[in-house]
Parts: C-alpha cells; sequence; structure tokens
C-alpha cells in the first residue's frame, strides 16, 4: 500500500508522491489527509520550515547543505526542495548547483528534491506548497526550502517557511543594496555568507544598524549572522541556534499558529486560482467556442472573460444541484 511505503520512508514513492502533486493528480489532498491521521497521536516531533532565500551567488545551496549536515550530525531528518528556474524550452527544472548535495545521496535521513518554479515570480512553485504539507503529514523535522534567487521577486517564501534566512554576501554591496533588492522585511535571520571575503564586516554592521532591536518587549529581534558555508567554520552553526530561537520565539508567542493558518487559506486560494486558470485555457483552446475571433486586434478580453466565468458559474450550479439531487445521495450510500 502506497501510505504504509510513504510511512515506512521509501524515498521513491515518496518522490513519486511529490510528482503527482506537481502535476495535481487527484486524491493527493485525501492521501495527505490520510497521513496526518495516520500518525496522529504518534508522538513524532513537529516540522520546522526553514526557508532559504537571496541573490544568485550568494550560496544557498552550499549554506542548505552545509547545514544539513549539521542537523543530520544532531538526529533530525532533512528534507531540502530546491526550487530552480525552469527551462524555457523544455520546461524542466534546470537542477543548478544541487550536484554538490549529492553527498547525502546514501543517507536515508535526508531527502532532495529539485522541482521548477513554473514561472512564479515568487520563486516558489506552487507544488511547493504541497510537497512541505507532504513532509510535515509524514514527520520530517526539517524541510528546508531552498529559492530560485531572483531579487525583488524572492517574496512568496515567507508565505510557506516559518523562518526566512535571508542570504546575502559582501559582493552584495551595502546595506542600502540589501533594502533595494526588496527582500529585507521577509528576513527572520540574515546570513552574510562568504563572510571571509573582503567587506564583510561592513555589510554585517550595517544590516545590523538596519534591524536594531525593537522597543516592544517580545518582538523578535533579526540576527545578522556573517557565515562561510564553503567550510563549514564560521556561523553556520550559530545559525542552526538562531533558527532554533525564533521557532521557539514562534511557539511562545502564538505566531506560529498563526502562520500555519494564513499557508493553508494561502494555498487553498492558489490551488482554486490554478484550477480556474486551467478551465480558462481549456474553453480559449476549443476552437467551437471562439471566444476569442480570429482577428486578434479586435479581440475583447474582458468579455471572453466574462463569459467564461459565466461558464465556471454554470459548471458550480451543476454541481450543487447534482449533489442535492436524492438520487444521488442514494446511489453514494450504496
Amino acid at each position: 500500500m502506497e501510505i504504509d511505503r510513504l510511512l515506512e520512508g521509501d524515498t521513491r514513492t515518496l518522490a513519486q508522491a511529490i510528482s503527482a502533486i506537481e502535476t495535481r493528480q487527484p486524491g493527493t489532498g485525501d492521501l495527505i489527509q490520510e497521513l496526518f491521521a495516520r500518525r496522529a497521536g504518534a508522538g513524532s516531533p513537529s516540522t520546522q520550515i526553514v526557508g532559504l532565500t537571496g541573490p544568485p551567488g550568494s550560496g544557498k545551496s552550499t549554506l542548505a547543505d552545509t547545514l544539513t549536515m549539521l542537523w543530520r550530525a544532531q538526529g533530525r531528518r532533512v528534507a531540502v526542495l530546491a526550487v530552480d528556474p525552469n527551462s524555457p524550452f523544455t520546461g524542466g527544472a534546470i537542477l543548478g548547483d544541487r550536484v554538490r548535495m549529492q553527498r547525502h545521496a546514501l543517507d536515508r535521513g535526508v531527502f532532495i528534491r529539485s522541482m521548477g518554479a513554473r514561472g512564479h515570480l515568487g520563486g516558489v512553485a506552487l507544488a511547493t506548497r504541497g510537497a512541505v504539507r507532504l513532509l510535515t503529514a509524514l514527520g520530517w523535522e526539517m524541510v528546508l526550502v531552498e529559492t530560485v534567487g531572483v531579487g525583488q521577486s524572492e517574496l512568496e517564501i515567507c508565505e510557506i517557511a516559518d523562518s526566512v534566512v535571508v542570504v546575502t554576501t559582501p559582493a552584495a554591496g551595502d546595506g542600502v543594496q540589501v533594502i533595494k533588492a526588496g527582500i529585507t522585511e521577509i528576513a527572520d535571520l540574515f546570513a552574510v555568507n562568504k563572510a571571509d571575503l573582503a567587506g564583510a564586516d561592513r555589510v554585517v554592521r550595517e544590516l545590523r544598524d538596519l534591524v536594531r532591536a525593537p522597543r516592544e518587549e517580545g518582538v523578535w529581534r533579526v540576527p545578522v549572522i556573517p557565515t562561510v558555508a564553503a567550510t563549514g567554520a564560521e556561523g553556520v552553526a550559530e545559525l542552526a541556534v538562531a533558527l532554533d530561537q525564533h521557532r521557539a520565539h514562534l511557539v511562545a508567542t502564538g505566531a506560529q499558529q498563526s502562520r500555519v493558518e494564513r499557508r493553508l487559506r494561502d494555498e487553498v486560494v492558489e490551488l482554486v486560482g490554478a484550477a480556474a486558470t486551467d478551465f480558462a485555457r481549456r474553453l480559449l483552446a476549443d476552437p467551437e467556442l471562439k471566444l476569442l475571433p480570429e482577428d486578434v486586434q479586435s479581440a475583447n478580453p474582458e468579455q471572453a472573460a466574462e463569459a467564461i466565468l459565466r461558464r465556471l458559474a454554470a459548471e458550480e450550479s451543476k454541481i450543487e444541484a447534482a449533489n442535492r439531487d436524492p438520487a444521488v445521495d442514494h446511489r453514494r450510500s450504496e
């Protein structure tokens, strides 16, 4: 049985389940719900979801690899979801720096999956939400989501992760440049990676000035931690400790539950939007409907959208009518 294999830790079955989520195959939601039900009361540790984001070349993959090694030394199971850009020609994920994480290939306590961003400007695919929920249902202690790293669009990760680590480097310039990147507000922690390079002290100092201790009691102070992920010799252990401290802060203040509830609402909205998009594309591709004229210059997108929405409402009415039909209820009970 697939659920039994998933609970036994079969990585091939887990990879297949994530593929089913990516392609939005029916039944994946029921599968995850059943997994949560099977594990209820099992006393398994809760899942900590960590997001790594920042500009390309900041060393996110190396930092993810080093954090994975550290967490494994602590006995934690680690799942890494690396969201990569999609090839504009094949649609497949460009694996990028994933090669350097192959040292964990034979470790059953580590699961690594590359996922295509599929055009999401936020650097995180809709399927990533479902994959995180699946891994949570299976009781993985640490789920690390590494985003594409595309500057100003790296905002969606804060809607998925419990703790967001913004990775920057001395090469990124001063603290003002980090603000211009548009990602300062989403940081729960800053990692100034490649801290052995010239200028690192200045970047750390300026970032700490930007995120001074809040005056309100009980408000999280964003730490700025210099790291050298390539060697693991500096800062990575401190970063891991700070992540645990942030998790404890979220639980103590009740913010953790609020983030979980927000994630669920956002995922529902995105799933509905994705389904509506697929519905609209099918109708637009139907040559009999001719929702758009052959002369595209005279096309009226608003009118076509209204026609699609009317058909969507009609489909919804049919479903509601079928659900109210006593004959349908009788057939379901048989």
